[in-house]
């Protein structure tokens, strides 16, 4: 007799999708919720009809040691879409460039002396403080959840010049905040887990990147398995409370007043959104307040389309100098195979974007372009055909200092109800393969429920 218990998943972000994909895989009954028309949550694709074209609302890069995402792009079939090139490019105001390497002898030189400038013995420190801060990955010291990135590359006695070719930017794409109030500990975390994968792999952790659009990536292969398996997609499903009677939940209050019947719920919202849904479970205080703690973090991208080539030699460049305004560029000519009939695209991104966050439009794009007309000559001549800015004020979860010990755990005290989501405990930063990692563990601990009398 199959499980007849029906199982509620609250939220259409990637978290929710991969709970709803591996619940269905299990035979169960599955309801999906989404407060939007569409799924994806913030990973989607967008419409620029100026040029017929499908960009995202953001650009993604994979590493290589996301066990949980590959595991659901091959539930949904799309594992294929997934490239890892050589290595990307650091790109300097001068036009000088490294290409940055991830295996063999060439990653460590990236690792330790990135830099054109870099001397003998600047190398060697680099080199030197590089071993340091690996070592203290894997026995952290005490103080670590005290210290901000830049105290801890302080202290390990980072050279300026390595931190600005490698370092400062690594972080910063890592946890989305600036080194002066990431959480080193965070970071640490995130590097002890790269070091430890790569160990069990016996390969270094690659940066890879899509081939595709994100809808057709995350979304479309998960709406065939729902399909498939006959999950219910309700969109635009409000959720405001989750009931719960005799230590076991009963349902899914929306905002249109209805009740989703539910005997197990996975809740897969961002941390900005869990207000009011647990209201009805003895410890949502403490997870409200974690919740609240954890704060966000600002992203602005870019979808650029310019009549002309920008001269990118990688799929995704790093611009070094510590302009602020502009993380990476990624060239999605190289990336996708697009066509450049109308427009070449270039997906920028600005990680923890406080200054940029509430400029218009207008202003990000002048500044960008201003910029690249720094890094790159062919862009002195080049016009912008359309630009799509789009800011995440809410992007993810800050990992600034103190906020290590908050992101609680997917299990609660009331067993049919998990938590999923990036902003729970799990072995990464906020990342795809955080959300994807959350929900394989909401839903396990859902799968070793005991039969339903």
């Amino acid at each position: 007799m199959g499980d007849p218990r029906r199982y509620v998943v609250i939220g259409g972000g990637l978290a929710g999708l991969a709970s709803a994909v591996w619940l269905a895989e299990a035979g169960k009954q599955v309801t999906l919720l989404e407060r939007r028309g569409r799924l994806g949550g913030r990973a989607h694709a967008m419409r620029a009809e100026a040029v017929d074209d499908t960009p995202d609302n953001g650009q993604h890069v994979i590493a290589s040691g996301y066990d949980h995402l590959f595991r659901y792009l091959t539930s949904v079939g799309t594992r294929e879409y997934v490239a890892f090139p050589h290595g990307g490019t650091l790109r300097w105001p001068d036009g000088r460039s490294v290409t940055m390497r991830t295996k063999g002898i060439a990653a460590w030189r990236t690792l330790s002396g990135a830099h054109p400038d870099a001397n003998p013995l600047e190398r060697v420190r680099a080199a030197l403080a590089t071993l340091r801060l690996g070592w203290q990955c894997l026995h952290q010291p005490a103080d670590l959840a005290d210290l901000t990135t830049e105290q801890w590359f302080d202290r390990a006695g980072m050279p300026a010049k390595a931190r600005e070719a490698l370092w400062d930017w690594l972080a910063l794409g890592i946890a989305a905040e600036p080194v002066q109030r990431e959480s080193a500990k965070v970071f640490a975390d995130v590097l002890a887990t790269g070091i430890r994968l790569g160990l069990r792999h016996r390969r270094a952790v690659d940066i890879g990147y899509p081939t595709t659009d994100l809808d057709t990536l995350y979304v479309t292969g998960a709406l065939r398995v729902f399909d498939k398996h006959g999950v219910r997609v309700r969109h635009r499903a409000v959720a405001r409370r989750i009931h719960i009677a005799d230590g076991r939940v009963t349902g899914v209050a929306l905002a249109d007043g209805t009740i989703v019947p539910a005997d197990a719920v996975v809740c897969a919202v961002p941390n900005s959104s869990i207000g009011g849904l647990l209201d009805e479970l003895p410890e949502h205080a403490e997870i409200y307040a974690a919740a609240d703690k954890l704060g966000y973090t600002p992203i602005v991208s870019t979808n650029l389309y310019l009549d002309r080539p920008l001269g990118t030699t990688a799929e995704f460049e790093a611009l070094i100098g510590g302009t602020g305004v502009i993380d990476e560029v990624f060239d999605r000519q190289r990336m996708t195979g697009r066509s450049t009939a109308k427009a070449w695209l270039y997906c920028l991104t600005t990680s923890g974007a406080y200054e940029q966050i509430h400029k218009s439009s207008d202003e990000i794009v002048a500044e960008q372009m201003a910029l690249l007309r720094r890094y790159y000559p062919a862009a002195r001549a080049a016009n912008v055909v359309q630009a799509q800015v789009v800011r995440m004020p809410k992007a993810t979860f800050s990992q600034v200092v103190g906020t290590h010990a908050l992101r609680p755990a997917q299990r609660t005290s009331v067993p049919t109800l998990v938590l999923a989501g990036d902003w729970t405990a799990t072995d990464w930063s906020a990342t795809m393969e955080s959300a994807v990692q959350s929900a394989a563990r909401a839903v396990d601990l859902l799968l070793e429920l005991p039969s339903m009398a």
